[in-house]
């Protein structure tokens, strides 16, 4: 039921009063906690007001789930036309929308990857692609990183940083193990007895604050996986489909993966899609058993086309260059501010897979509350809270980010001024 009569002070605090009682205390106790009591109300590219009316920058883009912007025009307009003839399908039988989208991501991903599978999120598709290959190995045993995060379903939630897979007791833990980041001979390792069945690799981790690969780790994991028989999965959840000024992550490096997940900017922001994409090898099951995994909701068809109009406007070449060119003017700007700023001690940067480093425990704790208050909304990094996560979008113009880095430069100013209090 909604209050139109309701003033925006009052009906913000309902909201929170209700996700207190029947939804998440904890979580919403803890934003209080931490200063940023957020409740998003309109959204429109870049921007996000609050439902008070305050206007913030979005720089978390939910995982890069608005990579493209929210409410992105293109986007809404095409889900808007697909709900004129289209439902969610049924996912027993041949379908336009999700066929297209399965070719399109066969040409557009590295290397022979060639069938895809669709789910819902991003956890689904890492949990579906760690099914696929056990069963395409035979193998059982996961290897992935100790700082990772793939997700909180299942074999994902198993996967990755241990604390978080004991935390709703996954089964079989001695079937997932975890090796430290950019160590390849604790990776070699790992795989050394022949009876891993795949490494999951986030391209650049995200909760642990993006640390961006050297040159040869990446591809050294990779040969290490070919060494063993061990398949090699990509997890682009969060660096694909353009933020590194290549559509996907690996490509930076020259790593053609045997299965990719995909997800949270495959959906445009606008209706949850996610996938798994494989070789012809890897898929095999697929000539054999039609049935092997099914999902209702995966695939469904207006996500379909949204997802395939994605992968469009990433790949269009001016939308890479552009991203490359903010890429290249936001380094400089933050670059400056590191140079006036002592509490800016480090930038770490792939294309606009950015983080900020502070140089302090829980100092991007301290720094994104700051921002808040200066109007942006840009999240801490989970496994290093004194990371900041410095996500900005694909399409984002000049204006936008020299506005950025104004209100970064002045929350820098009072966190430096707090700090010193």
């Amino acid at each position: 039921m909604s209050h139109p009569e309701t003033p925006c002070s009052a009906r913000k605090e309902r909201v929170i009063a209700l996700s207190r009682e029947y939804l998440m205390p904890a979580r919403v106790s803890a934003w209080e906690r931490l200063g940023v009591p957020l409740v998003i109300g309109r959204r429109e590219g870049y921007r996000i007001w609050d439902l008070d009316g305050r206007e913030l920058l979005d720089v978390h883009l939910n995982g890069g789930t608005y990579n493209l912007g929210h409410r992105n025009p293109e986007l809404v307009e095409l889900l808007r036309q697909s709900f004129d003839e289209l439902d969610v399908g049924n996912h027993h039988f041949p379908s336009e929308a999700r066929a297209e989208l399965a070719e399109a991501l066969a040409c557009c991903t590295p290397g022979p990857l060639h069938y895809s599978m669709f789910v819902p999120s991003g956890s689904e598709a890492n949990d579906l692609a760690l099914r696929i290959a056990r069963h395409a190995t035979g193998r059982r045993k996961i290897v992935s990183l100790e700082a990772a995060y793939h997700g909180r379903t299942g074999l994902s939630a198993a996967a990755g940083r241990p604390d978080m897979a004991r935390y709703f007791h996954s089964d079989y833990p001695a079937e997932f193990v975890t090796v430290p980041f950019e160590d390849l001979p604790a990776m070699e390792h790992a795989l050394s007895n022949r009876d891993v069945a795949c490494v999951l690799m986030e391209t650049i981790p995200a909760t642990y604050g993006f640390p961006v690969p050297s040159d040869g780790y990446l591809p050294g994991v990779k040969a290490l996986c070919e060494r063993t028989g061990t398949l090699y999965v990509a997890d682009e959840v969060q660096t694909g489909l353009g933020r590194t000024g290549w559509l996907w992550g690996v490509e930076a490096w020259g790593v053609e993966p045997d299965l990719l997940v995909t997800g949270k900017g495959l959906s445009g922001g606008l209706y949850p899609m996610a996938a798994v994409t494989m070789t012809k090898s890897v898929g095999a099951f697929l000539e054999e058993q039609g049935w092997g995994y099914v999902s209702t909701f995966g695939g469904a068809e207006p996500g379909c086309r949204v997802a395939k109009r994605v992968l469009e406007i990433c790949s269009r070449p001016e939308v890479l260059a552009g991203a490359r060119r903010t890429a290249e003017r936001l380094v400089k700007g933050l670059e400056e501010l590191r140079a006036r700023h002592p509490y800016l001690t480090g930038i770490r940067k792939k294309g606009l897979v950015m983080a900020l480093e502070t140089g302090a425990d829980g100092g991007a704790i301290r720094l994104s509350r700051a921002l808040y208050r200066r109007g942006v909304w840009a999240m801490f990094s989970g496994f290093a809270p004194s990371v900041l996560q410095w996500k900005v979008g694909l399409l984002a113009d000049d204006a936008y980010c020299e506005a950025l880095l104004g209100r970064l430069d002045a929350a820098l100013t009072d966190v430096e001024a707090e700090s010193s209090a």
